[in-house]
C-alpha cells in the first residue's frame, strides 16, 4: 500500500463524509487524521484502503458521539450560524435562501437515525452497494431497500422545513397590509 497515494486520493472524500456526519469541521479533521494514523499500522491491498478508512472513520464517530447531547448542541449551533462559502456573484437574498436550505438539509439529516444518515452520505460519496453493505454490516441485497427507506425518511423530514422556509419568505415579502 502506498500511504502517500492513499492520503492524496482519500483525504478529501473521507473528510467530506465525516464532516457531513458530525457537522463539525474540527471534529471531522480529527477523525480523519486518526483514521490515517491507524492506516499506517495496516498492510492492506490498495483496493481495500478506501473501504477500510471509511469504516474506521465511521466507528470513530460512533465511539466519539453516539448521538450525545454535546453533538446535538454543536450541530444546532452550526446550523444556526450556517457559515457557508458562497458565490460572490450570488445576490444576498439568494445567499440567504441557499443558507436556509442547507440548514434545513443538515437539520433533517441530524434528526435521522444514524444508519439512515450513514447510508445516504456514503451513497453521496459514490460508494457501491457492496461497499456500503460491508461498512454498515448488512446483506448487499438489502442496501437498495434501506437506501430507499432512508431517502423517504429524509424527504419526509425535509419537506416540512422547506415548506416552512417558503412560507416564512412569503410573510417577509412585504405584505404589511
Amino acid at each position: 500500500m502506498d500511504f502517500e497515494a492513499a492520503y492524496k486520493s482519500h483525504w478529501t472524500p473521507l473528510f467530506r463524509y465525516v464532516d457531513r456526519m458530525v457537522g463539525d469541521a474540527d471534529l471531522a479533521a480529527d477523525v480523519v487524521q486518526e483514521a490515517f494514523v491507524r492506516l499506517l499500522d495496516q498492510s492492506l491491498p490498495d483496493e481495500e484502503v478506501r473501504r477500510w478508512l471509511f469504516t474506521v472513520a465511521t466507528n470513530l464517530v460512533r465511539d466519539d458521539a453516539r448521538m450525545s447531547s454535546r453533538r446535538r448542541r454543536l450541530l444546532s449551533q452550526r446550523y444556526e450560524q450556517a457559515d457557508l462559502a458562497h458565490d460572490p456573484a450570488e445576490l444576498p437574498d439568494q445567499s440567504v435562501v441557499r443558507a436556509e436550505r442547507v440548514a434545513a438539509v443538515r437539520a433533517a439529516l441530524a434528526e435521522m437515525p444514524e444508519r439512515d444518515r450513514q447510508l445516504l452520505l456514503m451513497r453521496e460519496e459514490g460508494f457501491r452497494y457492496a461497499e456500503i453493505a460491508e461498512v454498515i454490516e448488512v446483506a448487499p441485497g438489502s442496501v437498495g431497500t434501506l437506501l430507499a427507506r432512508a431517502l423517504r425518511r429524509f424527504t419526509e423530514a425535509l419537506d416540512p422545513r422547506i415548506a416552512e422556509d417558503e412560507a416564512g419568505r412569503g410573510r417577509r415579502g412585504g405584505d404589511d397590509g
